[in-house]
């Protein structure tokens, strides 16, 4: 039977770091902005590289700009808020707009966890099945691969909205994180949450463990493959084309495993501990992935060099002539 929603909330506020002291809000919150725009730049630059450089139309790169674009409207949804709620002290947010931003929390995370799932099949075709790697993932491939991905996402954040929406919502409005997710907004409701938090943590489960589940299995096959091969150069030669991509997924999978772990061992964090952690392994990702592949890429990293002594060298011409 559905619940009647008479909620009497009709803003949420989000607390940001509970325990943090009006003093130290100027210097969060210029963290915080130098973080989003450290990933904006970052990640610009590598949909820049993709566009303008024709050697980066791979499907690999396919994936990466995949990545980089969910990277840049994950950021966009969570931290203009929380840094407004330390720049100007304005930490509410209206009914509507919380369950907006909880779904779009959901959806670009869930969206993250099936482009890394491409990844490892990227890999997993490319060293253990060479032969069959130009005829499976080819461009077409890819493209049907990341529209599914960016549908196939929208079901359960959806799912989550639908049915935390009508809840009864008349206690405290005071939302302990700092951006709205589903735990964070279905703790406030006037009933017994049992009936919504299992699906959600079925979701969850899911959304985590089954691209999960495919990684490992992938990168177990990878290291069967590798051992195989006879001379020692080989094998490291095909580990490193890996390296970025096992880097960028294990930035998302192991903080949230440790979370979830330790959450059912009984392991417990305060609040303050608990926000930073999964700021951490939600913020940091988006800013530190742009970095990975133009360090550890080659043709991104030869790209991003190009580029980067066409416009220093060029105008040093100029001036000389």
């Amino acid at each position: 039977m559905p619940v009647e929603n008479h909620s009497s909330v009709t803003e949420f506020v989000l607390t940001g770091f509970p325990g943090l002291h009006q003093e130290y809000y100027g210097l969060v919150s210029a963290l915080l902005f130098f973080v989003y725009l450290i990933t904006m730049i970052a990640n610009v630059t590598v949909i820049f590289l993709f566009a303008t450089n024709r050697s980066l139309h791979k499907p690999m790169y396919y994936i990466i700009l995949n990545l980089s674009v969910c990277d840049i409207l994950f950021s966009t949804t969570t931290l203009p808020k929380i840094i407004s709620r330390y720049w100007f002290q304005s930490g509410s947010i209206s009914f509507t707009a919380c369950f907006i931003q909880m779904y779009f929390v959901h959806y670009f995370g869930t969206v993250v966890a099936y482009i890394l799932f491409q990844m490892a099949l990227d890999r997993y075709l490319a060293i253990c099945h060479p032969l069959r790697y130009s005829r499976v993932l080819t461009k077409s491939n890819i493209l049907i691969l990341s529209i599914t991905a960016w549908i196939a996402a929208k079901a359960c954040p959806l799912m989550l909205v639908i049915r935390a929406y009508p809840l009864p919502y008349c206690a405290s409005n005071i939302i302990t994180h700092c951006f709205c997710d589903h735990i964070g907004i279905t703790v406030l409701a006037c009933t017994d949450r049992a009936p919504y938090s299992i699906p959600a943590l079925v979701f969850a489960m899911v959304t985590l463990l089954g691209p999960l589940a495919f990684i490992i299995f992938s990168y177990c096959s990878i290291i069967i493959a590798v051992r195989k091969i006879a001379n020692v150069q080989g094998r490291l030669k095909s580990l490193s084309t890996c390296s970025t991509q096992l880097i960028i997924i294990s930035l998302y999978f192991l903080p949230r495993c440790f979370v979830y772990l330790a959450s059912n061992v009984g392991i417990t964090f305060s609040a303050d501990v608990r926000i930073v952690i999964i700021m951490l392994y939600s913020l940091a990702p988006p800013m530190i992935n742009p970095l990975i592949y133009c360090l550890r890429a080659k043709d991104m990293r030869e790209s991003l060099l190009k580029h980067i002594l066409s416009h220093t060298v060029f105008p040093f011409r100029v001036f000389v002539s």
